[in-house]
């Protein structure tokens, strides 16, 4: 797995299983939350990066959505260091087997009951900031998909929201998104946070993604 720090507060692990799969740490007051968890094999070197940091103990697992391929190593690290798990409300009958994913035909477990709880919220529902993070939902790729925005560093670390290509935004891939055209509205994030920096679970970086969304945009109609 290959470790690479991309910000102050901020490093990326990168594994690969016929595609590229991130998962990010960030530095907080506390310790470390991870954001999104990969696959099983990766618990391991998960571990490992936290402790190499020297940052602290882990402190929180946050989920962009429930995808087998992004809570894999969740039931692993839970083993060795139990620590709380959030996820946007909305995803968890889907992940816990209650409901099937859109546009697949039957219901599948990512992990079970009682493991992951929602993403703090006020009385309307708003999000609120977890750690250093500010979540913001982008439903569309799953029903819960959420993107974290770190305001300080000014990075986005956006799961599935897009893909990537050459340092450009692609769309999130059509066989797993539910609904693509949710998942090109919720995009439109982008103008408002303006991040510099854009991480994407199966893709390279994108650098001042706001700029190239007008373009997206019109690709995607």
């Amino acid at each position: 797995m290959k470790m690479s720090r991309i910000s102050e507060h901020i490093w990326s692990l990168k594994s690969w299983v016929f595609i590229p799969i991130h998962v990010w740490l960030v530095v907080e007051e506390d310790g470390v939350t991870l954001v999104d968890a990969g696959i099983p094999q990766m618990a391991k070197g998960i571990l490992k990066a936290v402790d190499q940091i020297g940052a602290g103990p882990l402190k929180r697992i946050v989920l962009t959505h429930g995808h087998s391929d992004h809570v894999g190593a969740v039931k692993r690290i839970l083993a060795s260091t139990p620590v709380p798990v959030y996820v946007h409300t909305i995803e968890i009958p889907f992940m816990e087997g209650d409901l099937a994913y859109p546009r697949r035909k039957k219901a599948a477990v990512s992990l079970e009951k009682e493991i992951v709880e929602p993403l703090p919220a006020d009385e309307t529902g708003q999000l609120l900031p977890i750690g250093g993070l500010q979540p913001y939902f982008t439903p569309g790729h799953s029903p819960g998909h959420v993107i974290y925005w770190h305001e300080r560093d000014r990075v986005v670390l956006g799961g599935d929201l897009f893909t990537s290509k050459k340092g450009k935004l692609r769309r999130p891939m059509p066989m797993f998104t539910a609904d693509m055209a949710e998942a090109v509205e919720s995009s439109k994030v982008l103008f408002r946070l303006k991040p510099v920096h854009l991480e994407i679970c199966h893709g390279n970086p994108v650098h001042n993604p706001a700029d190239q969304l007008e373009e997206y945009l019109r690709q995607t109609l």
